[in-house]
């Protein structure tokens, strides 16, 4: 993983957010079953965190439990003192923790559009930026799982695109910035993935999205896409991209986008249906 070597009696150490459940617990097993690391397993729900760092220890791993709320800035502050005091290094950091909502732009509240952004780009940067000394140390890899949704646009969810287009274009730039001091970047771009983001997306007054989730395509299974990251991340890749339609749609976007606001439109009809019901 590591391009530094690991002196006698160190080991690498993986920060993962988002740990307890979805793409993020997967991404832990993934990692698990390839190399022998100490964990840091970071996201809100305590009990099942705790349950998480069990299974991985009666694997004879070594694994921390870190509670924090990626929605506070705060929290993130003090998130980012605790791991500089247990870890010398850090030889992966993965900001796997998002939150998405599902509700037209003139219907969602400030609030839910900042907790958005809060998680899915402010503490990713806060993260990396926080750790980079540790980060710098291993020579480590830093892996944010973005979205297709950060390349074009998806309606009922501007919000979200755009914290994803923001953490695309920051890291990046980030990426060129840290080159040189042998930090890597892997900016991971999934499509329809079956994880908890989804199932618990806000409404647009930050209740739960009571409309199911419009998908193009198949959906993936947390598991499948884990895979393809550890294998991506092996590689020394600087981007993973899907193979199916969302891929050709961003393509479309950026060709003919006349088009493909149309068969946007079209595709997430569900969306303005269910404002026009609100209303």
């Amino acid at each position: 993983m590591s391009r530094r070597a690991v002196g006698a009696g160190e080991k690498q150490v993986f920060v993962v957010t988002g740990a307890a459940g979805g793409l993020g617990w997967a991404t832990v097993e993934a990692l698990a079953a390839r190399y022998v690391a100490e964990f840091a397993l970071v996201d809100i729900c305590e009990d099942v965190l705790r349950e998480r760092a069990q299974q991985l220890r009666e694997r004879g791993l070594d694994a921390e439990v870190f509670v924090a709320d990626l929605s506070c800035g705060l929290a993130v502050a003090n998130l980012v003192a605790q791991l500089r005091e247990r870890y010398a290094r850090v030889d992966l950091l993965v900001n796997n923790a998002g939150i998405t909502h599902r509700s037209l732009s003139t219907q969602t509240s400030n609030a839910v559009i900042r907790r958005v952004m809060a998680v899915d780009y402010h503490a990713p940067v806060e993260l990396a930026q926080g750790l980079l000394a540790e980060l710098r140390t291993a020579a480590g890899c830093v892996v944010n799982i973005s979205s297709m949704a950060g390349w074009m646009p998806v309606l009922g969810r501007a919000g979200y695109c755009a914290a994803k287009s923001a953490l695309h274009q920051y890291f990046e730039t980030f990426r060129e910035e840290v080159r040189a001091e042998g930090v890597r970047v892997l900016m991971v771009y999934p499509s329809f993935v079956a994880t908890n983001i989804d199932k618990n997306a806000l409404s647009g007054d930050g209740g739960r999205a009571q409309h199911q989730q419009s998908t193009i395509g198949q959906v993936r299974s947390a598991g499948w896409m884990a895979d393809r990251i550890v294998t991506a991340l092996e590689r020394g890749k600087e981007r993973l991209f899907p193979r199916d339609k969302t891929l050709l749609g961003a393509y479309l976007y950026k060709l003919f986008p006349s088009l493909f606001m149309r068969q946007m439109v079209k595709n997430f009809r569900v969306e303005l249906e269910v404002a026009r019901a609100q209303s």
